[in-house]
C-alpha cells in the first residue's frame, strides 16, 4: 500500500510564503513580468513620497517628483547592480529627481496645510494647529538652504537615515554629508532660534522621520 504523502514542515511552509525581495522584483520585471513593478511601487511610494515633499515643500512638485523618480527606475532597471538596497537605489533616484526640479525652477511656497497632513498624516498630535505652524515654519526655512544641504538635512534629520546611509543615497563621502548637515544646521539655528524650546519641534523632525523611515 502507497504511504500517504508527506505534509511539508511547518519552517518550509513558512518559506514558501515568504514575500519576494526587492531585487527578485527588479528581476521579475527585466524578464517581463508586467506585475513586478508594480509591487515595488507599491511597496516604496509612501516613503519616496515622504523624502520629496519634505526636499521640495510643495505637494504638487513632490508628486511629479516621484513620478518622474519611478518613470526613471521603470526605464534603467537594468542599472541596478546590487551593490546597495533597492530601497536606496530608489531613494537616489527621487533625491536626484528633486535635484534636477530645483534646479530647473524655484517651487512655490506652501500656504495651506496639505504639506502637512501629506507628511504626518499618521502621527498622533497633541496641538496640531501648533505643530502645523512649526512643520511650516521649519518647511520655508528649508527653502533658504542650497540644495545640497537641503538634501542631506532632510534624509539625517527628518526623515531618520544614518549618515552612513544618507551618503549612500547622495552617492558622496560620509564626510561630505556630515559638513553639508553641519553648514545647514548653522544656517537654520538662528531662523529657527524661536523654536528651540518647544516640544512640538522634535515631532516634526528626527523623531517622525524615524517613524517615516522605518514605515
Amino acid at each position: 500500500m502507497n504511504s500517504p504523502p508527506e505534509t511539508p514542515p511547518a519552517a518550509d511552509q513558512q518559506t514558501a510564503k515568504a514575500p519576494v525581495s526587492d531585487a527578485d522584483l527588479l528581476t521579475r520585471h527585466l524578464a517581463g513580468d508586467p506585475h513586478a513593478f508594480s509591487e515595488i511601487v507599491k511597496r516604496h511610494r509612501d516613503r519616496m513620497w515622504a523624502v520629496a515633499l519634505r526636499t521640495l515643500g510643495d505637494p504638487d512638485e513632490a508628486a511629479d517628483a516621484v513620478q518622474d523618480a519611478f518613470v526613471s527606475a521603470y526605464r534603467k532597471a537594468g542599472s541596478f547592480r546590487g551593490e546597495a538596497a533597492v530601497t536606496t537605489w530608489l531613494h537616489r533616484i527621487v533625491v536626484n529627481a528633486c535635484l534636477d526640479r530645483m534646479r530647473r525652477k524655484s517651487v512655490r511656497p506652501v500656504a495651506d496645510d496639505e504639506l502637512v497632513e501629506a507628511a504626518e498624516r499618521d502621527t498622533p498630535v497633541l496641538d496640531q494647529t501648533a505643530e502645523r505652524e512649526v512643520s511650516m515654519e521649519v518647511s520655508a526655512a528649508l527653502k533658504l538652504l542650497p540644495s545640497d544641504q537641503r538634501a542631506a538635512l532632510v534624509l539625517v534629520d527628518m526623515m531618520g537615515y544614518s549618515i552612513e546611509d544618507a551618503a549612500q543615497v547622495l552617492e558622496v563621502p560620509s564626510g561630505t554629508v556630515k559638513s553639508r548637515c553641519a553648514r545647514g544646521r548653522a544656517k537654520l539655528a538662528p531662523i529657527l532660534s524661536h523654536l528651540r524650546n518647544r516640544s512640538d519641534l522634535s515631532r516634526v523632525s528626527s523623531a517622525k522621520g524615524a517613524q517615516l523611515r522605518d514605515g
